[in-house]
């Protein structure tokens, strides 16, 4: 089979190969899916950078890189149905503490990591479902209903921001959103977000509650929570949850802790990587219900073919993308 490679970190366009390797088995309780798209997101390039805390060398001697994937079940492991072979399938964790991922023909991992992709939903959809949809979901929908609640989705052009206006909005809450620049701006509107701002204003806070009459919000969905600390606790109800998923910009915020503590606010830090199985059952549970609705619109960015991987990794570093970077296998 094809399959991209590294065995070194280092510049995608010096340590990615692409090579052939002998096509993957699926072991009892597995399935082999034939690839048909693959999914590049920000994790994987700061694996394949050694960006990742405390990993200072690869954690396998050849790495097939990505999470993300879609494709059909061709083959299958001894105790997994037979019905099973046929079946269009979606990946999460795809190379999440394992060595091969979906930039290859073909993937073999434990079957419930292929989930059942809806008729309606196309193999690139399927592509973006494992890590920024699951993010997506759980970050909105982990706490519980949403419906009748406020919720701010901050960085809501970005991919996983936009599906979570989607995800809120779908779920009967009143959303509001932070972007940047007037196509930023335009895209969480069109997403579903009642009220939108500049992340950038001079007081962020005072145009939020002035947007909502001073109602503070339920829910934060947050991208940058180093940077927006100061804010997400000004706004935040009483008792109110931040999920936030990232904090690239600052990586060791510091901690508003009395504000945040006088309101009993929860900080809810999103790791799909890591979520129990109760959660990610969940979590699949509320997208396929979502994918089914037809209430959720992917904006895909570029379909590159597979021999394009460091190109693609090129354009997810340089930050300059209006939605997924996707493998065509």
């Amino acid at each position: 089979m094809r399959a991209i490679t590294y065995d070194r970190f280092g510049p995608a366009e010096e340590v990615l190969t692409l090579e052939e390797l002998p096509t993957q088995s699926a072991a009892p309780g597995e399935v082999l899916v034939r690839l048909a798209t693959s999914g590049v997101n920000p994790s994987d390039i700061r694996a394949r950078a050694g960006g990742r805390p405390g990993v200072t060398e690869p954690p396998f001697p050849k790495i097939i890189p990505h999470s993300d994937g879609a494709g059909v079940i061709e083959a299958v492991g001894e105790g997994v149905s037979k019905a099973r072979i046929g079946e269009r399938v979606w990946i999460w964790n795809g190379q999440w503490q394992r060595a091969f991922g979906t930039a290859a023909d073909y993937i073999a991992l434990p079957e419930g990591q292929a989930v059942k992709l809806p008729e309606e939903t196309s193999f690139e959809e399927g592509a973006v479902l494992g890590i920024p949809g699951l993010t997506a979901v759980h970050a909105v929908l982990g706490g519980g209903p949403v419906a009748g609640k406020t919720v701010l989705v901050s960085g809501g052009a970005g991919t996983v921001g936009h599906l979570a206006i989607q995800v809120a909005a779908a779920s009967g809450a009143k959303v509001l959103a932070t972007a940047r620049g007037a196509a930023g701006l335009q895209a969480a509107r069109d997403a579903g977000a009642a009220h939108v701002f500049d992340y950038a204003a001079d007081d962020l806070a005072a145009d939020i509650l002035e947007a909502t009459g001073g109602k503070l919000v339920d829910r934060i969905v947050e991208v940058e929570f180093g940077r927006n600390a100061e804010t997400d606790t000004k706004v935040i109800a009483e008792r109110g949850t931040i999920a936030a998923y990232g904090s690239a910009k600052d990586m060791s915020p510091v901690l508003p802790f009395y504000p945040m503590m006088f309101k009993a606010a929860t900080l809810d830090l999103v790791l799909v990587y890591l979520l129990s199985e109760t959660e990610r059952r969940k979590a699949v549970g509320n997208l396929t219900d979502l994918l089914e609705r037809k209430a959720l619109n992917f904006r895909v960015s570029q379909v590159l073919d597979l021999a394009d991987c460091a190109r693609a990794h090129g354009i997810i570093t340089a930050g300059e993308r209006a939605g997924s970077v996707l493998l065509k296998i």
